[in-house]
């Protein structure tokens, strides 16, 4: 199932595909026929969106060289979305990361790793506070007709910083943000109070980022069962410790009751989330991948079923904001 990406002309799979793990030490993915493998399945699979970030795989630009090598004559097959700005990242270029001159290094950057002509939702991985966001946005416009990218997004913006891009496009007469990427997951739902809210106002996409907690999720973990190989216990252990168990033990129960995996019922929460356009998830293997596609269509809560999840994961108290 495909569905336009806030008011842009992107359409994109209910489940796309987080890229993060390509060229990651110790998964299956840090080798090229590994990498190969997921992308081959996950289109195959019908998964259209692929998320990848130039910071990621553990070395500037190895995710995204990796894609572009495996991805070769079906790159017209998917959306393909990447990331620039991070402060973490060690880019080679010069200028403050929201500049007009960062901006043009690095799509130009991404281009020649992923071996493509254009990218598809070029995303701003951080706000960047030294740099105006009339000034990124007008760098970004100016990508879009030159056809280097078709649009363009934002990941980590707070709900305030979202609604100042909207403004400030408005003034330019410019195209302006069509989405937004921030974390939410039912574990983890401070964006419902703001973002969340915010995105939907703005007509903005949402895609939704770490929406299994890591494979918390997913139906893998119990209290007294934490798979040593997995990603959060060789690097987010306190996500497993500090889990609310006896919620995830309640939704369980739920889930065997609906007769419905925890992935199942994780996905189908998120994807009835509205304005959630996608989730991205990551993957290692092709089994996963295949896994996550057929679960994202698999069920939809009714509106006493989403009572029961989220009585389990409220959204946190606090003011809303913006």
């Amino acid at each position: 199932m495909q569905r336009q990406l806030g008011a842009s002309d992107l359409f994109v799979s209910t489940v796309g595909l987080g890229c993060n793990n390509f060229g990651r030490p110790g998964a299956a993915t840090e080798t090229q026929s590994g990498t190969d493998a997921v992308i081959g399945s996950a289109i195959d699979a019908g998964i259209t969106l692929f998320d990848t970030a130039d910071l990621y795989g553990y070395a500037f630009g190895r995710s995204e060289e990796m894609m572009g090598r495996a991805l070769g004559s079906r790159r017209d097959e998917i959306t393909l979305a990447t990331k620039f700005g991070h402060p973490d990242a060690d880019a080679p270029y010069a200028g403050a990361r929201g500049s007009r001159e960062f901006i043009r290094a690095s799509i130009e950057g991404s281009l020649r790793r992923l071996r493509t002509d254009r990218i598809d939702l070029y995303q701003l991985h951080v706000p960047d506070p030294s740099t105006p966001i009339s000034v990124t946005i007008a760098a970004l416009d100016e990508l879009v007709r030159e056809g280097k990218i078709r649009a363009f997004g934002h990941s980590n913006f707070s709900a305030d910083e979202m609604r100042l891009a909207a403004e400030a496009a408005s003034e330019l007469g410019t195209g302006a943000f069509v989405s937004a990427q921030n974390e939410l997951s039912l574990v983890q739902r401070d964006a419902d109070r703001d973002v969340v809210p915010a995105a939907r106002d703005l007509g903005l996409g949402f895609l939704p980022f770490f929406p299994l907690a890591n494979g918390l999720l997913t139906g893998k973990f119990a209290r007294t069962r934490f798979p040593a190989d997995s990603r959060i216990m060789r690097q987010r252990p306190h996500v497993a410790e500090q889990a609310d168990w006896d919620a995830l033990d309640a939704y369980r129960a739920h889930c065997a009751e609906w007769g419905v995996t925890m992935l199942e019922a994780t996905l189908g929460w998120l994807l009835d989330h509205a304005p959630v356009t996608s989730v991205i998830a990551g993957a290692t293997t092709p089994e996963q991948v295949r896994q996550n596609a057929r679960a994202g269509e698999r069920w939809r809560p009714d509106h006493a079923q989403r009572e029961r999840i989220e009585q389990l994961f409220p959204v946190p108290v606090g003011p809303r904001v913006g």
